[in-house]
């Protein structure tokens, strides 16, 4: 470093004492910009030569062990419980399908597989963007996997410069569908889902293999962030996201402009109870073989993949499911109505406010089969109108009171 500021210092006062040269004007300013290159050459390489030993090594990358949480199976091996502080589920590379990876990579980074870890040319955008008042960042997926597994999401330059090194250590590292594989499985999604895999679940109640270029493009638009534009939380922010992701695809040639107003129109239909997706309820049988796990391996049995098959048939457990509810409702209308089980404050004209005050009141209640919780916004003797999620009214009248009428003796 003192070497190039004394070849530095060499170079202008070389420059003082020499006589104009009236013919040679470029010769100045070509000198101040070779001077000033050499210095920034100069400090990128020592900062560099510091920061390259204190990286950290990439284990965690080749060695890839997410967190996954503990599922418990009927009989015929289908999901009746899931308990972990994540939702996860890991899929291969090979397994997705090419319109989940083109919206991702129309969503964060259209150059992934060009570029060698930093998109240059992302950076000088991104910069002019900047520069006229539009925000538009420059990380590409490599760098993504860099901070979400080693870094911490505080914008200091040492940190970002940190970022930047790794990324170019795991581009040196992994193949380009290796690095993709670990962006698609760790990213946080929001809802407590990391990966694609599992947010397909959660959203849609899909299989990743199975969502639409909508979905897809919905999904894909969520890493940015994923509380903002949550479809559950806030649906008019994600579907604003959607439809750029949409329109990019389409920019790229990776979506046909068929197949792209078809997208465009295509309602959203998310997964309206925000859990996981069971083939049946089995609750019970669910708990005690989380309760069993749980006693033999402690806490890590929520983050290490363990698989329990319990000897639950689906047949039998929905018919036993089927004679409780009957017989909780046949006690129920023998003691008549007892009143609603709580009170919420509602605008007084419909509209945007209304539905997500209805969507709050509901948020924690769940349909148990045809029992779909609703809140009633009029009663009167001979007919009660409800609204459930989305805002859909119903009126109650004739037969459909009968449970409201406490009964004789």
């Amino acid at each position: 470093m003192q070497s190039i500021q004394d070849t530095v210092w060499i170079l202008l006062f070389a420059l003082l004492r020499a006589k104009p040269m009236t013919s040679r004007w470029w010769f100045y300013p070509v000198l101040i910009l070779v001077s000033l290159a050499i210095v920034v050459a100069g400090v990128g390489a020592l900062t560099v030569v510091l920061l390259w030993p204190s990286l950290p090594s990439l284990e965690a990358l080749t060695d890839y062990r997410p967190k996954i949480p503990l599922r418990v199976y009927s009989a015929e091996g289908e999901l009746i419980g899931e308990f972990g502080e994540e939702k996860r589920a890991v899929v291969r590379i090979k397994d997705v399908p090419e319109v989940m990876k083109q919206a991702i990579l129309a969503a964060e980074d259209d150059r992934f597989y060009q570029h060698g870890g930093v998109d240059f040319a992302g950076v000088a955008r991104a910069a002019l963007a900047n520069v006229q008042g539009r925000r538009e960042g420059a990380s590409t997926i490599t760098m993504q996997v860099a901070r979400t597994f080693f870094l911490t999401r505080e914008k200091t330059i040492a940190r970002k410069l940190s970022e930047v090194l790794l990324a170019f250590k795991i581009e040196a590292s992994l193949t380009k569908d290796q690095i993709l594989e670990l962006y698609l499985n760790q990213i946080f999604l929001g809802s407590r889902s990391y990966g694609f895999a599992s947010a397909a679940n959660v959203y849609f109640g899909k299989n990743l293999s199975e969502v639409s270029p909508a979905e897809a493009a919905m999904l894909a638009g969520l890493p940015q962030a994923p509380s903002r534009q949550n479809p559950f939380v806030n649906p008019k922010r994600a579907q604003q996201r959607q439809h750029y992701v949409l329109r990019r695809m389409n920019d790229l040639g990776w979506l046909a402009p068929e197949a792209y107003k078809k997208a465009l129109a295509e309602p959203l239909r998310l997964n309206v109870d925000q859990r996981e997706t069971f083939a049946f309820r089995a609750d019970y049988v669910a708990e005690m073989a989380r309760a069993a796990v749980f006693e033999q391996y402690g806490e890590p049995a929520y983050v290490s993949g363990i698989r329990v098959y319990t000897t639950v048939r689906r047949k039998d457990q929905e018919a036993a499911n089927a004679g409780l509810r009957q017989g909780v409702l046949e006690y129920d209308r023998r003691h008549g109505y007892r009143g609603p089980e709580g009170f919420v404050d509602l605008p007084a004209a419909p509209g945007p406010e209304f539905d997500e005050a209805v969507e709050d009141a509901l948020a924690e209640r769940e349909t148990l089969g045809e029992l779909v919780p609703a809140v009633v916004t009029a009663a009167s003797a001979k007919e009660v109108t409800a609204v459930m999620r989305r805002g859909d009214p119903v009126k109650i009248s004739g037969e459909g009171l009968q449970v409201r009428r406490p009964c004789a003796g």
